[in-house]
């Protein structure tokens, strides 16, 4: 019993005697420590800056495509002509109607065909909806600009109903209209009295 206790003490006084860590080993540890926060915090703050702030959709798109105003319904007037794409709607006002008009296509035949045509068969579909006064409504004040530059100027679809002459308050219409385009870009453009253009629809024929 006095031999283990004997014992103990001795394990114990010989660890109380091992030395310590050096000074310069302290140091360096603690250089080295601060050297690798620094780096951390420069990583977290290089990945913060380069992270897109997500509660704001706008901060990491282009500002060319932020000026551009996409969805958004223009007026268009005989002073100033709406211009916009094709499937975006425009509210047309004059001095004796309003309406909201919409061009949506063309839809073209032949996409995917290993022998592709310069010109092709384009089907658009025009609609017409919230109505207030008498809205004139003709195939002939619609035509289709090329970017040549040439006129275009499309039937009405066979197989539809004709058209009314005009459209009425609480009424709506939808119709559809084709010419033979070339591939490119163009415009759709509606004149309601045949001669002032108050809508112009960009469009793109592709039949690949």
């Amino acid at each position: 019993m006095t031999t283990s206790v004997a014992h103990s003490h001795s394990v114990l006084k010989d660890r109380a005697s091992r030395p310590g860590p050096s000074a310069r080993t302290l140091a360096f540890v603690a250089v080295f420590a601060v050297l690798f926060a620094a780096l951390a915090y420069s990583i977290y703050g290089l990945t913060e800056t380069q992270r897109p702030n997500l509660t704001d959709a706008g901060s990491y798109v282009p500002r060319q495509q932020l000026a551009h105003p996409v969805d958004k319904m223009l007026v268009g007037t005989v002073a100033d002509p709406a211009l916009t794409v094709e499937g975006d709607f425009v509210e047309v006002r004059t001095a004796h109607f309003s309406v909201r008009a919409v061009v949506s296509g063309p839809v073209v035949p032949g996409e995917g065909l290993p022998n592709q045509m310069s010109f092709t068969t384009c089907t658009w579909t025009i609609s017409l909806s919230h109505v207030a006064g008498r809205v004139p409504v003709s195939v002939a004040d619609f035509d289709s600009i090329d970017h040549y530059g040439t006129v275009f100027k499309p039937y009405l679809v066979p197989g539809q109903p004709s058209l009314p002459s005009f459209l009425l308050p609480g009424h709506r219409l939808s119709f559809q209209i084709r010419a033979v385009m070339p591939v490119g870009e163009g415009l759709m453009r509606w004149a309601p009295d045949g001669d002032h253009i108050v809508a112009k629809w960009d469009y793109q024929v592709e039949n690949d």
